[in-house]
């Protein structure tokens, strides 16, 4: 188990310099204000109100398709992130590496959806030791060939755990990640799985949130043939009766969990499936591609529009103005060591002066990051605006994944901005 109040080095990222060592639960008890400039900057900080109001959210939408939530957990890879899932009514975690498993167990996990398929003999050994030490551990993971079963088969005859080990057929498409390519393939994986006596197959799954970067009409078309495909080939194994027990049906990132639905509950099997979506973005949110996509998903699911409120951006870097060597240019004292950027650069979303302002204020139109370095970024705006050396800048985020990456420690804070606690992340 992970020690749940583990000792927080000091010379941790985002911790003031001078605080000296922390019990992690000791994080919400110090006082500290990003307000009253208690953080050294940059700091990347989680907005407690906007995470609860995005898990009520999505814990409606579910609670109303009749789905469940099994949240990708490598968005946070945080125990404290997985906790407060799990406590939202969340079915389990996905995972997509053994490491990330063993982070998910020691944090108590105990329903776990590996969304990749074991190959190497280091990773099968040390899943079928956790599922072997823990008759109570659900763990599900994929194959795609019929070689990645006998790998897994292989394995569990050698080293019994005492039930089967439960697999998910992997399908894809042409062009996409891994998964069957067709009903050809799929049927003779899944048969394969099926013959064995140390596997059992549970379901189908697959991932269709590559399309999210194509225009959003064509990217629809592509998703809504690809989960056709989907439950096409879970209907002929169901029809075979290749599955074992209440199939389970999974897909669904952070972009299109309406038009998952959609597909799965119009689904005809013997038995109605269990659908599973495994969106993980949804809690942080960001100000960029889910921003961008959540309106999407309002645009084409009546469900989602019924619900009140919306998603919020939950996380925030915040940065010093370091330097203001030209009009129209700032310096911000943070860069691509605190931040993703891989889907876009950060928005300029608030700006706050200490000793002047009562709160932060809208960033004003117009200021942008026009480029980063590793610990700057370059932010442009009219000649004429209202900044200064030493204003504090939020920026926000596109595809939260990559910035969970640049920090060990995230603090929590309240509306205020008063910190209130912190989590842990295992990248």
């Amino acid at each position: 188990m992970l020690d749940p109040d583990p000792l927080i080095d000091a010379r941790t990222k985002g911790l003031p310099p001078a605080c000296g060592d922390l019990r992690l639960s000791q994080i919400g008890a110090q006082g500290w204000s990003l307000l009253e400039q208690d953080l050294p900057l940059p700091a990347a900080l989680l907005r407690d109100d906007a995470l609860d109001n995005n898990g009520r959210w999505m814990r409606d939408f579910v609670r109303r398709t009749g789905a469940q939530l099994a949240p990708h957990g490598k968005t946070t890879l945080s125990p404290q992130l997985f906790a407060r899932q799990i406590a939202d009514g969340a079915w389990g975690i996905t995972l997509s590496t053994a490491q990330h498993v063993k982070v998910a167990l020691a944090a108590d996990v105990k329903r776990i959806l590996l969304a990749s398929e074991p190959i190497g003999p280091t990773e099968i050994a040390y899943l079928l030791d956790e599922l072997r030490a823990d008759p109570g551990l659900e763990l599900l993971c994929l194959a795609d060939s019929v070689e990645g079963v006998r790998r897994l088969e292989t394995a569990a005859a050698a080293h019994p755990i005492g039930r089967p080990v439960e697999v998910l057929l992997e399908v894809g498409y042409p062009g996409g990640r891994a998964g069957c390519r067709t009903l050809d393939d799929a049927l003779q994986v899944a048969r394969a799985i099926s013959a064995s006596a140390h596997l059992a197959l549970r379901g189908v799954e697959g991932f269709e949130g590559l399309h999210q970067f194509l225009p959003a009409d064509e990217a629809a078309t592509k998703v809504a043939e690809f989960l056709r495909t989907q439950v096409d080939i879970a209907q002929r194994l169901d029809a075979e009766g290749l599955f074992e027990g209440r199939p389970i049906l999974t897909a669904g990132g952070s972009a299109f969990y309406d038009l998952v639905m959609r597909a799965f509950m119009a689904a005809r099997l013997s038995q109605p499936p269990e659908i599973i979506l495994r969106s993980g973005c949804y809690l942080t949110h960001d100000a960029g591609l889910y921003e961008r996509s959540f309106r999407e998903v309002r645009e084409r699911s009546a469900t989602a529009r019924d619900i009140d409120g919306r998603f919020q951006n939950a996380l925030e870097v915040w940065a010093y103005v370091l330097s203001i060597p030209e009009p129209g240019r700032a310096i911000l004292g943070a860069g691509r060591r605190d931040f993703g950027h891989d889907a876009a650069v950060p928005t300029p979303l608030k700006v706050y002066r200490p000793g002047r302002d009562a709160r932060p204020r809208a960033a004003p139109q117009g200021w942008t990051v026009a480029a980063v370095n590793d610990q700057h970024a370059h932010l442009t705006l009219p000649t004429k605006a209202d900044i200064a050396v030493g204003d504090m800048v939020a920026l926000g985020v596109s595809h939260p994944c990559t910035t969970f990456d640049k920090w060990r420690l995230m603090l929590v804070v309240d509306e205020a901005y008063r910190v209130i606690s912190a989590v842990q992340t295992f990248f």
